[in-house]
């Protein structure tokens, strides 16, 4: 069974840094697309960053490019978001997603339905 487990968030200034890890479980991960979304109150999960399966191919949303930086490390089964300036519209639940099925990234790989395993989310709070 695959499971995914997020750690790294927590409550910083606006301004601050902060890096988030998914370690996944169960099955290597070199084949397939991972994603970090984000959840706000009342609203809908979105994508703020897409990475294939060696981490050759990256993609960002307009509202994160230039602060979020996705990264992987296969030996070690984990994925890495690295946000620096964050903002306090950046606070949110973020959560890790794996597709299983897909090595690349596609002009669709930011609809959270393709995603066939998630994590539990870690919270991310930034004061203004």
């Amino acid at each position: 069974q695959v499971q995914l487990v997020e750690s790294g968030g927590g409550l910083v200034q606006a301004g601050a840094s902060l890096r988030l890890s998914c370690v996944v479980s169960g099955r290597s991960l070199s084949n397939s697309a991972m994603a970090w979304f984000r959840q706000a109150p009342g609203t809908g999960r979105d994508f703020v960053a897409l990475i294939n399966g060696n981490g050759g191919n990256t993609f960002y949303p307009d509202s994160v490019k230039g602060r979020f930086t996705i990264s992987r490390d296969n030996t070690k089964n984990t994925v890495y978001l690295q946000m620096n300036s964050l903002k306090p519209e950046d606070t949110a639940v973020y959560y890790c997603a794996a597709d299983l099925d897909e090595w690349e990234l596609h002009s669709s790989s930011g609809r959270p339905d393709l995603y066939d395993v998630w994590g539990q989310g870690t919270q991310v709070t930034v004061s203004s």
